[in-house]
Formats: structure tokens, sequence, C-alpha cells
């Protein structure tokens, strides 16, 4: 081919501005021929090259990858395990919680004065219990005089009292209490 024709052909692929017309028909009919000159190309052969770095590389990866395959599947199995694990725990943590308030619950301060109240209205049942067992008692004792009433000895009165005054002590220092709680005064104290 002259080189003073210059094609689109020769201006994008310089390597064959050498071949004769014939030997560019030849290379469109001959499959072979074209191969031949399609795989001498410079540029060609750079990028079989450049493919084969990559597919070499690529390899490389996957040898690599498979190598570390056992591992990850290990690590993936133990991650799900811990994991399991943790939502488990999360689980117990929550029944735990649920726990701790119901057994919190018994020490709030409105449960607290609710038991306060329960407890003084038992203690005044309590003492008024004591107070009629005791006149009962002296209404059925054997020792009955002319009038068809008991008289106590002065143990049984004394021994009466102190009990009687001490159940109703009780009574008054928790009404105290409960009157103090209301007003915000609380002082906890057992004399």
């Amino acid at each position: 081919m002259s080189t003073d024709v210059v094609t689109q052909l020769t201006m994008d692929f310089p390597e064959l501005a050498y071949l004769s017309r014939q030997d560019l028909e030849d290379l469109l009919n001959d499959t072979n021929y074209f191969q031949a000159v399609f795989h001498s190309l410079p540029r060609v052969k750079a990028m079989y090259d450049a493919q084969a770095e990559l597919g070499n590389a690529n390899e490389s990866i996957a040898k690599n990858n498979l190598a570390l395959q056992e591992k990850l599947y290990k690590l993936r199995s133990e991650t799900q395990d811990a994991f399991n694990e943790a939502k488990s725990l999360e689980a117990r943590w929550k029944e735990l919680e649920k726990e701790q308030r119901d057994v919190y619950q018994r020490f709030t301060p409105q449960f607290l004065h609710m038991r306060l109240r329960h407890s003084i209205t038992a203690q005044d049942d309590a003492s008024e219990r004591l107070a009629t067992a005791f006149i009962q008692h002296q209404s059925l004792g054997p020792s009955e005089t002319q009038s068809g009433t008991a008289t106590p000895s002065g143990k049984e009165i004394d021994d009466f009292i102190k009990e009687f005054k001490e159940a109703r002590k009780i009574y008054h220092k928790r009404v105290i209490w409960s009157d103090r709680w209301s007003k915000g005064q609380v002082e906890w104290r057992e004399d």
C-alpha cells in the first residue's frame, strides 16, 4: 500500500498501513489469515496480556477466598450463635426487668402508704378484739360475786392495761406516721 494514501483505516490502525489492497481483501475473506493478523497487532497483544493478568489476579483472589471459606463459615456460625444467645439473653433481661418491677412494686411509696393504712386498720381491730375479749372473759369468769359480775384480779387488770396500752400506742404511732406521710413529713422511727 502506498504511503501517500491516508484513509480512515490507516488512521485507526496504522499497523495495517503496510498491507496491500490484495492483502486487505484476503484479510476480509480468509478467517485464519484475519485471526493471524489480528492477534499479531500490538494493541490486541496488550489487551490479551492485560486480560491474562486480570485472570491470574482473579484466580489468586478465588484461591484466597477458597482458603478462607472454611474460616468464614465457622465465623458465620459463631456469629449466628452469639446473635442467638444475645437474643435469648435480651428476652431473659426483659423477664428479669419485669420480675424486678414486680419486686420493687412492694417498696414504692404508694404501696408502702397503702400497707401502713391497712396496718392501722388491723391494729385498731386487734386492740378492739383485745378489749372485747377482756370484757367477755370478765362477764363469763368463774369467780362471780353476788351481783353476777366477775371481778378480775389486780394482775389480770394490770396485764390487760399494759397489753391494751401497747396495742393502742402502736395504733396511734401508725396514725401519726400516716398523717405525716400525707403531709410529706415522714420520719420512720420505732421507739
